[in-house]
């Protein structure tokens, strides 16, 4: 279940079933076998596996064994390398270590002719110049230093493995060998043991998959650990550890990593790689599985398809840190022009929480739509329909339409909606990635009313029937007793339309005012992009009021969308009432001016949200 510290669990999320696939996918790849070049790296269960993701703002997606804990190894040198920058600065630590690939294996000798420094700081030999540079006379001292900053980046208290700490001391021959090449170059200054112990130290730090992931996202998140708020790594420095693990994290299969998956990244010979998309997300692997170069064999087929269907390479040039959700709001602030009768309305004024409405903006990839997804379904529980409107979207890539077309199956086996409206250009890219037509709209209008008639199907049963409504029960006529309406009935016109006729046509002179009494009817004016829809009636409301009113040409055209029952007010009756019913005329004009106020009131409160 994807989870963060500081959240609640969500419903089922499409993330966490893509990467139980992945698993699945991979659990049966048996290529490779453990180290076991250090004694107890070779007592690893060769067959654990644990994939984890953690976004930038700390929330998780992990799949199997990410809890299992094993040695962190050589993902410590980039962390490493980070705090020497940090403790000396980066031309203190420029001139006694390179940053350039070496294409040879992590415990080579590459060592620059004449100075002797080390190529890179994540060869064996840079790793050890590393620890050399950090502050302390004792390898004890050096090692606090080193585990302090490790939790912070993990967002909990890190311990060492004394057995493989032991392990790595007692067969470190080479190693310490590097190191006394390093004394022989001034790289080291003094005895190399405490920065060899060091060294064995920090690699036999215990850490876990969800750990990694959490590395990973402090990275991608500046420095700062997204779960815990504490700073991991002086933001400065956050570029110089990612540049050198896209160059050489991953020793001589580096080049070809960052040519596959675009990912700054590190491995470990205990089974762990590290890699982090900058300003994204976090990614750790665990399978003690190794191949050739010391990297974990399914690690980098997960890394490999996890940069292929989410659209994580680096370089992409579509991906922008651009948030994708410009406006979200809920139906008691944005609702269908349909009018509804008061029950009805103010049933939807009680449960308009129960839709929710998001206006997506940018690029839309993986890193973009994942916190949308997340958005969704942490409130599946408590709404019956989202929309999602894509009218400013400037592109959709194939990893986040699959991703919303998995969300809408997920959202719909909960017995929710996910609907889209002005999907425009996008429509066909979700159709293809598993969309059904019917989830389109072709505006919020449209969206909306079919999330409200879903809400108003439950608590009214048979508010879609047609049902003719007596003069009491039209909202114009609300307060008048039997007599008034005796008046009104017997001075009020009758008229009847056929469906798809116009009832209303724009800039037609505005003597009558028209109350449905049967069927229903919608206003709408023509646009460049054809019809657009302004307000929709159904028996019992009233049209033409404003116009009838301020005595101004019709601004729009009123069509029946069924076959309409109208009674209609004249202006002439209107001014007749002055004179044989002022009551009833004082009444009239108080109900139209309440019906005014109220549509007036949800324009403004459309406006705030939507400006």
């Amino acid at each position: 279940m994807p989870r963060s510290p500081s959240q609640a669990p969500l419903s089922r999320s499409p993330i966490l079933d893509y990467l139980e696939s992945l698993h699945e996918r991979f659990r049966g790849l048996s290529e490779g076998s453990v180290a076991d070049y250090i004694p107890e790296l070779a007592r690893a269960e060769p067959d654990g596996f644990g994939i984890c993701i953690a976004t930038h703002d700390g929330f998780v997606y992990e799949v199997g064994d990410s809890h299992e804990p094993f040695t962190i190894q050589s993902i410590s040198k980039p962390l490493t390398y980070g705090l020497a920058l940090e403790e000396n600065g980066e031309d203190a630590v420029l001139a006694r270590i390179g940053v350039e690939p070496s294409g040879d294996a992590f415990n080579a000798i590459s060592l620059r002719p004449h100075s002797g420094a080390p190529l890179n700081p994540l060869i064996n030999a840079g790793a050890i110049a590393a620890c050399g540079l950090i502050p302390g006379e004792t390898a004890t001292d050096k090692t606090a230093r080193l585990l302090d900053a490790f939790s912070r980046y993990a967002g909990r208290p890190l311990d060492i493995d004394a057995r493989i700490y032991r392990s790595e001391s007692e067969t470190g021959h080479r190693n310490r060998a590097i190191g006394w090449m390093l004394r022989n170059f001034s790289i080291l200054e003094g005895d190399p043991t405490p920065a060899l112990e060091t060294y064995f130290q920090q690699c036999s730090i215990r850490v876990t998959c969800h750990d990694l992931a959490i590395i990973g996202a402090t990275l991608a998140n500046g420095g700062v650990n997204p779960v815990t708020g504490s700073r991991a790594i002086a933001e400065e420095y956050v570029d110089n550890v990612l540049s050198v693990m896209a160059t050489c994290g991953m020793y001589d299969f580096s080049g070809e990593w960052l040519y596959r998956t675009g990912l700054p990244a590190k491995s470990g010979v205990g089974g762990g790689i590290l890699a982090v998309q900058p300003g994204r997300i976090g990614i750790g692997v665990y399978s003690p599985r190794l191949d050739a170069q010391g990297n974990s064999v399914r690690g980098i087929a997960v890394c490999r398809e996890l940069a292929a269907d989410l659209g994580l390479h680096l370089f992409d040039a579509s991906q922008r840190a651009v948030p994708a959700v410009r406006v979200a709001t809920t139906r008691r602030s944005v609702a269908s022009k349909q009018r509804r009768t008061p029950a009805a309305a103010e049933h939807l004024r009680s449960v308009g929480n129960r839709i929710r409405l998001y206006h997506l903006q940018g690029a839309l990839a993986f890193a973009s739509v994942e916190p949308v997804v997340r958005e969704l379904m942490a409130h599946a529980a408590d709404t019956e329909c989202f929309i999602v409107n894509l009218s400013v979207v400037q592109r959709i890539d194939t990893a986040a339409a699959r991703l919303l077309a998995q969300t809408r199956v997920e959202l719909l086996r909960q017995g929710r909606t996910l609907a889209f409206s002005e999907a425009g250009a996008w429509w066909q890219r979700l159709i293809d990635a598993g969309v059904d037509r019917e989830a389109f709209y072709a505006d919020d209008d449209f969206a909306l009313e079919h999330g409200e008639n879903l809400l108003l199907a439950k608590r009214f049963p048979d508010a879609g029937s047609a049902a003719a409504v007596a003069l009491e029960n039209c909202m114009l006529f609300t307060g008048f007793d039997t007599d008034e309406l005796a008046l009104l009935d017997r001075l009020l016109a009758r008229r009847a339309y056929h469906a798809g006729q116009t009832i209303i046509f724009a800039g037609q002179a505005s003597d009558e005012l028209f109350v449905i009494t049967n069927g229903a009817a919608m206003v709408s004016i023509a646009t460049h992009d054809g019809i657009t829809r302004l307000d929709a009636f159904t028996s019992g409301m009233t049209f033409g009021e404003v116009a009838f009113i301020d005595r101004s040409p019709r601004s729009a055209n009123v069509t029946a969308l069924r076959d309409v029952e109208c009674r209609v007010l004249t202006r002439d009756v209107f001014a007749q009432l002055d004179h044989e019913a002022p009551a009833i005329k004082i009444r009239l004009l108080s109900n139209l001016a309440l019906g005014l106020t109220g549509m007036l009131r949800q324009a403004n409160r459309e406006l705030a949200v939507l400006n």
